[in-house]
């Protein structure tokens, strides 16, 4: 069975689409998946033992100048077009993603418009699934999955895909290490830096070197900040998502905010602790084997806002912070790796 699945991004919401793959190949002999996938994705999809054919694509590119990517829109979708598939299943529910779905070979099954984010993607599916709101994104995917491919999915379980034999320990870390996740994109999810510098301080004090990475130029002057002066603290080079995951995979702990990078530490499996704000662990929270998620416990928590909008005096910046303090981390990443 060959089943082509179209999730082209974000992050986070590819590597939330791994575990419906595990499952399928867990219940259905010999089926295998193509993905399309945003370009500067397209690793997470190549790690997965079942994925054979990565289609990558350019979304975010193109629609800075449709007409200059013509040509090269044209080409992705006519690679999509070369095999029939048994089934096409549209794991995003957006406008965009049912473009392609549209575009391809195979009876094409997504989310139906009580289920789906922009219901008139529904239009490209001849078979649309209902699937509940209100649950975990991951647990809607395994079922979408489930429910397209005919079989019935164990929800007490959870497995990425993710090997750590294909992800090799890196030679140069000191071990034991930790990671920081210190980047993200709105403004309300970044835990302030005077936190991420007292928790480097407590790795210190026990024996643990701590690595930063970064991916733009604001997020490299962050981590130059936090290592100023801590021997033990130090900056990752720039790396693809593939070395991320070999570094992460192996790490003794990882504390992160909300970021895809979070969700890529859970998918490894590795100890990790992700802090939530402004957003909610409930629906989108990492999810994964010793991995724990913390909400503050703050009245305005989840606002869902990209700007804190907190008015009254606080001591930190955002004000939802002061009940995740670095102590209390820390306590619950160790007992994780314990």
């Amino acid at each position: 069975m060959k089943v082509l699945v179209i999730k082209t991004s974000s992050l986070g919401d590819v590597i939330h689409t791994l575990p419906a793959l595990t499952d399928a190949a867990k219940k259905i002999k010999g089926i295998s998946f193509d993905w399309v996938v945003e370009e500067s994705f397209q690793e997470i999809p190549q790690m997965h033992p079942d994925v054979e054919k990565i289609i990558p694509v350019s979304v975010r590119r193109w629609r800075k100048n449709l007409w200059a990517n013509r040509a090269e829109m044209k080409a992705s979708l006519h690679h999509m077009q070369q095999q029939t598939y048994d089934y096409v299943i549209d794991a995003q529910g957006l406008i965009k993603s049912a473009i392609f779905t549209r575009y391809a070979k195979g009876a094409k099954y997504g989310l139906s418009k009580t289920s789906c984010q922009e219901p008139l993607a529904t239009l490209a599916y001849r078979y649309k699934i209902d699937v509940p709101k209100g649950q975990h994104a991951i647990t809607r995917v395994r079922q979408l999955f489930a429910k397209s491919l005919g079989y019935e999915v164990d929800l007490s379980s959870l497995s990425y895909g993710l090997q750590k034999e294909d992800c090799p320990a890196p030679k140069t870390l000191e071990k034991p290490y930790l990671v920081f996740l210190h980047g993200t994109t709105w403004a309300s999810k970044h835990w302030p830096e005077d936190y991420w510098q007292e928790l480097i301080s407590i790795a210190n004090k026990q024996g643990l070197s701590v690595y930063l990475p970064w991916g733009n130029e604001q997020e490299k002057e962050r981590a130059e900040r936090l290592s100023n002066r801590r021997e033990n603290a130090k900056i990752l080079k720039k790396s693809t998502i593939k070395e991320l995951a070999s570094i992460l995979m192996h790490a003794n702990g990882v504390v992160g905010v909300d970021s895809g990078l979070s969700h890529l530490t859970a998918a490894c499996g590795t100890p990790a602790v992700t802090i939530y704000g402004a957003t909610s662990a409930e629906l989108t929270g990492t999810m994964g084997e010793r991995n724990l998620s913390l909400q503050t416990a703050f009245d305005c928590s989840p606002c869902l806002q990209k700007d804190c909008r907190y008015t009254q005096a606080s001591s930190v910046t955002p004000a939802c912070y002061e009940t995740l303090a670095p102590q209390q981390v820390f306590n619950s990443l160790q007992g994780l790796m314990t």
